[in-house]
């Protein structure tokens, strides 16, 4: 399979090292797109060629789903598919340029420095080469789930915007404090603050954009939380899982 994959940063780079084939990468920055090539043993073309492949896979912004889709069309034989994390807009942008050919929208549910993980799939249009893709997806270790671009995108609502929202916030609102005044939940937080902010800020910035519906949740949530008198805040409590007994017999973890 010749592949061109459109974006050479750390995911395009997991995703050409993952599956099988005659690699080529494009970038906006032609100087990664050659690192990519020598570090994964293929070439580097430019990003506003016309050489067709096999299959172009687009790991681009999520902003610029439907630019790169419409500029890579041509250069699509057979085939597109995109790592880009989000999902109705890829799917419908390939629909509309690639009516003919095979589409397919994935989403690896993790940083590719913690692959293998779970990969949300959308097969939009099947067909041999995307079934290879996701083979070797499988074959390398990941945990290859279909979804719906609907499905997907508004889960990410929960497990991306509002998750991240959540763990920032806190880390925004977090005095520092002395090492000893830690419990286990907050040692919790703090980690996760950590392994959040050691991330790329344009990637999160994209995720609360594309999916901020979540984090709206979060924000009214926190505002129900310090508004809430003792029998409220006891009602909101139970309303994430706990049950009745679970509350009355609960001793803090703190």
């Amino acid at each position: 399979m010749r592949l061109l994959v459109v974006g050479a940063g750390a995911m395009g780079r997991w995703f050409g090292r993952t599956v099988d084939a005659d690699l080529a990468f494009a970038d906006a920055d032609p100087e990664r797109a050659v690192a990519a090539a020598d570090e994964l043993g293929g070439r580097a073309v430019p990003l506003d060629g016309d050489e067709q492949f096999d299959v172009v896979c687009l790991a681009v912004p999520m902003d610029l789903a439907r630019e790169a889709v419409e500029a890579n069309a041509h250069r699509a034989e057979r085939g597109m598919c995109d790592v880009m994390g989000s999902m109705a807009g890829p799917v419908a942008a390939m629909r509309d340029h690639l009516p003919d050919r095979e589409r397919l929208s994935l989403h690896p549910l993790f940083a590719p420095e913690n692959a293998p993980g779970n990969v949300a799939a959308v097969v939009d249009e099947s067909g041999p080469l995307g079934d290879a893709l996701l083979d070797d997806l499988s074959t390398a270790g990941n945990n290859v789930f279909e979804t719906t671009p609907t499905e997907h995108d508004t889960a990410m609502e929960t497990v991306q915007a509002a998750a991240h929202a959540a763990i920032l916030s806190f880390g925004l609102a977090a005095d520092d404090v002395r090492e000893e005044f830690a419990t286990p939940i907050s040692a919790a937080l703090d980690e996760l603050v950590a392994s959040v902010a050691s991330g790329n800020p344009r990637v999160y910035a994209d995720i609360q954009s594309a999916f901020g519906a979540g984090t709206k949740r979060v924000a009214d949530a926190a505002r129900e939380l310090e508004r809430a008198d003792e029998e409220t805040f006891a009602d909101l409590y139970r309303a994430v899982g706990r049950t009745d007994d679970e509350i009355d017999n609960h001793e803090p973890d703190e």
